[in-house]
């Protein structure tokens, strides 16, 4: 595991309506999102991998489709610093991650179908008003990367 790296597990309850599943709750994560958005992601592409300055990203993996998320740890003050973390997140594994600032992660679809993602940063995108500069560095776009996704 990354150090500050949260992984919950998302149990689904079945009935003959569907399913539901608990997210979030304020007693079980420390953890306070300012705003939300949702993302589909086609079969085989990546998004990221990059990172925030400031940024902790609270990832929501339940479906449909699945995902590998990459993690590395580029923190030099923590004890995992230089750390890799693959995981399996989606339908098949639903997962709630909470990605600190300094850890760079991206993912890939590796489902047949399109696959869903939540994300609740706690730092709104652009900053209020939409007039900040953007909280990222994308290593995506560097060439020499030592960040890659497969």
């Amino acid at each position: 595991m990354i150090e500050g790296v949260k992984v919950k597990d998302l149990k689904k309850f079945n009935d003959d309506r569907g399913w539901l599943t608990e997210i979030y709750r304020q007693d079980e994560l420390d953890y306070t999102s300012v705003m939300s958005y949702i993302s589909i992601t086609k079969p085989g592409i990546v998004r990221g991998p990059h990172e925030h300055v400031y940024q902790s990203d609270c990832f929501v993996f339940v479906g449909p489709g699945d995902f590998e998320l990459h993690l590395w740890d580029r923190r030099e003050d923590s004890p995992t610093y230089k750390e890799y973390l693959k995981i399996k997140v989606g339908e098949s594994s639903p997962k709630l991650v909470i990605v600190p600032p300094g850890v760079v992660h991206g993912y890939k679809c590796v489902s047949k179908i399109d696959a869903l993602s939540i994300n609740f940063p706690d730092k709104l995108y652009k900053g209020v008003d939409k007039k900040e500069e953007i909280d990222e560095i994308r290593w995506e776009t560097d060439s020499e990367s030592p960040y890659k996704i497969d």
